[in-house]
């Protein structure tokens, strides 16, 4: 059947419209696969200039570089697994194995002695050079060393810092540390003791070792392999390596979290020869002889703030005149919230994470 001229007409228009729709879509499917594969050359690119940038720090010349690439990326939950890239096990474990730390004696409680308190003087420096300006009982101080940055709180009235805990949430959720800080009321808060974080995917509910909240013991099943942070009911910070269920009784303890390693221990710095030279964000807490406690946070993994060594630790808990020091869970759990908000940038890429327990700081007058 011989087509009219109108309709050679219509099916020549359709023709031509269905034409340039398909080749419309043809350049359109084409300009995305360029795309893609400008993205694909660029991530693979990034990869190889990283995993280069990494075999340098790992197998270059240098020992310390090699050790502090190693010991920093296993203590992160997420990135762990770079060291295995490069290393064996064997290498691996050469590398972390540090000298033995000693056992520490038992904190002595008579090296501390209360805070005289002048209420109509006017504020003055203390024994440190600081001086509580406002007169909130809080004083906070940034400090900065060799590539690295962070804060100094230093709490006057000890009896005002507390461990925020929530046993009922164990297994459940965790909390973050502002959360902490308004369900306790609180104005200043720190992250505490470690948690279950299997590959850095942790939900941030249980703690991974022992725990003491309000006297009762948690998780003792766990232990302290490194160390344990514990405040007695007279709000001395004890610190030990570890301390047994019957140990926590026999001093009182109120509160307590395990991390480590032990920083200073009744006015002796550690060895320096048992401190791997890892380079982190950090979060430590303190007491000074006349029980002020110091809580500090070091940020990491930043162009401006690389991270600290446990050793910087050391130094800046001696210059604020610590007697007992310890340090806490970093890493990108490091937080410090302070009037209104988080004064420190977290390393973490995903935001602030939930933890199970947080060191906070009462109001004037609720923690006596």
């Amino acid at each position: 059947m011989n087509e009219t001229g109108q309709e050679k007409a219509v099916n020549s228009f359709y023709a031509a419209e269905f034409g340039a729709r398909e080749s419309g879509w043809k350049k359109l499917g084409r300009f995305f696969l360029k795309v893609f594969l400008v993205l694909l050359e660029t991530v693979l690119l990034l990869a190889v200039i990283l995993y280069a940038g990494m075999y340098i720090l790992a197998k270059g010349p240098s020992p310390s570089i090699r050790n502090i690439f190693v010991t920093s990326v296993r203590e992160t939950s997420a990135v762990g697994f770079l060291a295995k890239l490069y290393f064996s096990d064997a290498e691996i474990a050469a590398i972390e194995n540090v000298k033995e730390t000693r056992e520490y004696a038992p904190t002595d409680t008579s090296l501390f002695t209360e805070r005289t308190v002048d209420p109509d003087g006017a504020p003055q420096p203390d024994a440190w050079g600081l001086i509580d300006d406002d007169r909130d009982g809080i004083i906070v101080v940034p400090v900065k060393g060799a590539g690295y940055s962070g804060y100094m709180m230093v709490v006057l009235d000890p009896s005002r810092v507390v461990l925020g805990s929530e046993p009922a949430y164990y297994w459940g959720r965790g909390f973050t540390v502002a959360e902490f800080v308004r369900r306790y009321d609180a104005v200043a808060g720190i992250n505490a003791g470690g948690f279950l974080d299997p590959d850095g995917n942790g939900n941030g509910s249980t703690p991974d070792s022992t725990v003491v909240v309000d006297g009762q013991i948690y998780f003792s099943e766990y232990g302290c392999s490194n160390g344990i942070a514990a405040i007695d009911g007279d709000h001395i910070l004890h610190v030990a390596r570890s301390m047994s269920n019957e140990e926590i009784g026999k001093n009182g303890i109120c509160s307590a979290v395990c991390y480590g390693p032990v920083l200073i221990s009744n006015g002796e710095p550690a060895d320096p020869e048992t401190l791997p030279e890892s380079l982190n964000p950090r979060t430590a807490i303190g007491q000074r002889s006349d029980k002020a406690m110091l809580l500090l946070v070091i940020d990491g993994r930043q162009v401006s703030s690389m991270g600290a060594k446990y050793q910087d630790e050391i130094e800046i808990m001696q210059r604020f005149g610590a007697v007992n020091a310890i340090n806490l869970d970093g890493g990108s759990s490091s937080v410090m919230w302070y009037q209104g908000g988080y004064i420190n940038k977290t390393a973490s890429v995903i935001g602030i994470r939930p933890v199970p327990t947080s060191f906070l700081v009462l109001k004037e007058g609720a923690g006596s």
